[in-house]
């Protein structure tokens, strides 16, 4: 069974340890169990408790009052707020319980929801992409695990798909440009990536997905047969800061005399300038790249 520290519910929730403290001796919202040197272990069950305490504290209820509830009262009145709200933090935090408890019920409630009132680009950039940051500082500190990331991944995945079939073959009306869309080698993080094939095909352009881990030689080949394009990509962990300079060295030798240009966002170039404006440009966002390539 999984077992969380004060810490990891620090993380989840976003409640302070000395807050959690006060809870647990005031109101007996939680049971940790003691290790010998008298060190709290929190169960899955109670960070499924702490995050609805959580969501219905940031919604107005007092913690008395919290506490006076029975779990399937919280549980069902969380659900109500996430399914009917259009607050991110809350729909978020539900978000986290979808995962948890494996619940692709819950999940598909609260994005249609949101998908529906106000579309799946808002609905990404707004809650499923600050969710998922949230997720990565979750795994780095192993407090979630890996079952739980590809179940909840998967989803998102699934609901872009659907989407981006629901859009048809036949929508292309702008013939200027074709956008292609690649991970670079090692890199698998492709949610965003999908995101954005997505928004450009909704606008009317063409694209190209190659997806996860596509090897520079290959966007040449791409070049080769099509002619000049724009390439985008995400460096959200690759290639390695060490490497990076040579990865866009190497982009520089391939393409530069052609009409090629490279639009690159991520971690690992963030903060960084264009190295060779036109043919690299680098974005400090998802949201600021996708209103540059399309305005």
């Amino acid at each position: 069974m999984q077992e969380f520290s004060i810490k990891d519910l620090e993380s989840y929730t976003g409640i302070k340890a000395h807050t959690i403290r006060i809870w647990e001796q005031r109101y007996g919202l939680l049971k940790p169990e003691r290790t010998d040197s008298n060190i709290r272990k929190y169960s899955g069950k109670e960070l499924k408790v702490l995050l609805n305490v959580s969501m219905l504290n940031n919604r107005g209820h007092k913690i008395s009052e919290i506490a006076s509830m029975s779990e399937d009262e919280m549980i069902k009145l969380v659900e109500n707020y996430a399914t009917s709200l259009h607050n991110d933090d809350t729909m978020i935090g539900a978000l986290k319980l979808a995962m948890l408890n494996f619940d692709e019920g819950l999940f598909n409630s609260i994005v249609d929801l949101r998908i529906a009132s106000q579309g799946l680009e808002h609905t990404y950039l707004n809650v499923l992409a600050p969710f998922m940051h949230q997720l990565g500082v979750m795994w780095l500190s192993n407090a979630i695990c890996p079952a739980q990331e590809h179940f909840i991944s998967n989803l998102i995945r699934q609901k872009l798909y659907t989407h981006i079939d629901k859009l048809g073959p036949d929508l292309a009306v702008h013939q200027d440009r074709m956008f292609v869309l690649y991970l670079p080698e090692l890199e698998f993080h492709e949610l965003s990536l999908i995101m954005l094939n997505f928004a450009l095909r909704s606008r009317g352009y063409r694209t190209i997905y190659l997806g996860q881990s596509v090897p520079i030689e290959d966007l040449h080949q791409v070049y080769q047969r099509i002619g000049d394009v724009h390439f985008i990509s995400l460096f959200t962990t690759q290639p390695v800061s060490v490497l990076l300079p040579g990865y866009l060295r190497k982009l520089v030798d391939q393409f530069s005399g052609t009409g090629c240009e490279f639009h690159l966002t991520g971690g690992v170039v963030r903060g960084m300038k264009s190295p060779e404006l036109g043919l690299i440009n680098v974005y400090p966002d998802l949201g600021l790249l996708l209103n540059t390539l399309v305005s």
